[in-house]
């Protein structure tokens, strides 16, 4: 039931977009482009960003959340706020009545976390996260075929995820965003900021992981960590996995920079072996295929011509059939509280004698 008193099931949700930066927008396309589903109000604190809404033709905004939260009555809230504003958000979020989709990284600790998880709890409502790896479509089929005994047991992987973090590339024309570049705003660096992706979906695979050595630095003169390695080990199968995510290296969309590969007993599985050939093709493909999708009333593959935003749209597409049918979200506040908790205990193992540098030294 929403807070309206009315089912899910009877009328189109009622949405609130809290954040219009870059990954906003994504949620807020998501949105619109999906059936019974209605953006009422986003909010934003850059009036670029709420006028950018507008001409999506959002009407109603706000430069606070917290007013968007007290004055409209919607049945859930995306958060895509910088993580330092996620518990505030989620905790107004529930206190009216709201279900709640956060960006990741959920919380900036697993204090936070924890309160965040509680205030869901305490006020009856749905708290999801966006992990959206596990919903591109290569991992899915490498999950697919690992799940069918495709290889047999897995004693080594490797996961690595490298990208641009915050940066533009040259020639620059804006500075990027602080809050990325701040440790208290942020929470951390690019183990929060991409590595809690990649322990969601090792954790996905392999079940319960546990930190056995890790490494952390900069490449960059940045006040938080640009690389990360991790090593850990599957309590569930003995699987050893060798994790990296980098935010030092350029990266051109459509094409991102991520390989997984699972070194099985009966074969490997690589997810760069299920990518399209040509990312270029494959857009314009999937673009031509939904105009015809269309023209015979069938529903088009949202964002495949972009291939990984697709992963974005499902992940809020699945919040939602959740909420509609009354179901715990497949990747709730628990799993996103998870990750936090592995990328802390990443960050005190690189910090003692167990780090990656102790060890070859």
């Amino acid at each position: 039931m929403s807070k309206n008193g009315e089912s899910h099931q009877q009328r189109p949700l009622s949405v609130g977009i809290l954040g219009i930066g870059n990954i906003g927008m994504v949620h807020l396309q998501s949105a619109l482009a999906m059936d019974g589903i209605e953006v009422s109000a986003v909010a934003d604190a850059v009036p670029e960003n709420r006028e950018l809404a507008h001409r999506w033709g959002i009407h109603t905004s706000y430069d606070d959340y917290g007013e968007l939260l007290e004055s409209e009555s919607i049945d859930a809230a995306v958060v895509a706020l910088p993580p330092s504003l996620h518990r505030d958000a989620v905790e107004q979020a529930a206190a009216n009545g709201c279900d709640v989709f956060v960006e990741k990284p959920l919380a900036r600790s697993v204090s936070e976390a924890d309160a965040m998880v509680d205030a869901a709890e305490a006020e009856n409502v749905a708290l999801g996260v966006d992990h959206t790896i596990r919903y591109m479509p290569d991992v899915k089929r490498v999950k697919d075929k690992y799940d069918s005994g495709r290889i047999g047991y897995v004693p080594y992987a490797t996961i690595s995820r490298v990208n641009n973090g915050p940066f533009d590339r040259v020639p620059v024309e804006n500075a990027p965003p602080s809050w990325p570049l701040d440790p208290e705003l942020a929470g951390g660096g690019v183990l929060l900021e991409l590595g809690v992706h990649l322990f969601d979906v090792l954790e996905w695979f392999f079940g319960e992981l546990e930190v056995e050595a890790a490494d952390v630095g900069s490449q960059l003169s940045i006040p938080v960590e640009d690389a990360a390695t991790v090593l850990l080990r599957s309590q569930e199968t003995g699987t050893v996995v060798t994790m990296h995510c980098g935010s030092y290296q350029w990266e051109e969309l459509p094409e991102i920079n991520m390989s997984f590969r699972l070194d099985g007993v009966a074969g490997v599985l690589d997810n760069r072996d299920y990518l399209p050939k040509n990312f270029y093709t494959s857009a314009a493909r999937s673009a031509t295929e939904n105009v015809f999708k269309r023209l015979r009333g069938e529903d088009p593959n949202h964002y495949g011509p972009t291939y990984y935003l697709q992963a974005h749209y499902e992940a809020l597409a699945d919040f939602f059939g959740a909420i509609r049918a009354g179901e715990k979200p497949p990747v709730d506040g628990e799993v996103g509280r998870r990750t936090i908790e592995l990328a802390e205990s990443a960050y005190e193992t690189a910090s003692t004698e167990q780090s990656l540098r102790s060890v070859r030294q």
